[in-house]
């Protein structure tokens, strides 16, 4: 869970640098941001593997405690993109994604 917290922590910084800055400053900040927010979600999805019992729609994820310190931090932009992958673990979709 600390990891899974870390990268969380991490990405967000990015995330409000990334709103402070423009350019190539903005550009690094932003990968930054998008690298730690998928490690964020990758480890999300080791930690909810361990989870019994499996729950099996998003109103209930939502209302895991740990789901709810997320979602009460995660910037408003962002929020979409982490129900969709929450949706996405829920549902066993592993997506790809390339850099």
């Amino acid at each position: 869970m600390k990891l899974i917290d870390e990268y969380f922590e991490t990405a967000m910084e990015a995330w409000s640098m990334m709103q402070k800055t423009s350019g190539d400053e903005g550009a690094e900040w932003a990968e930054r941001f998008e690298r730690y927010f998928y490690e964020f979600i990758d480890e999300l999805k080791k930690w909810w593997a361990t989870l019994h019992p499996k729950l099996t729609n998003i109103d209930e994820a939502e209302e895991l405690p740990e789901i709810k310190k997320w979602l009460e931090q995660i910037p408003a932009p962002v929020q979409l993109n982490f129900l969709t992958e929450l949706e996405d673990i829920l549902d066993g979709i592993d997506t790809e994604r390339f850099d």
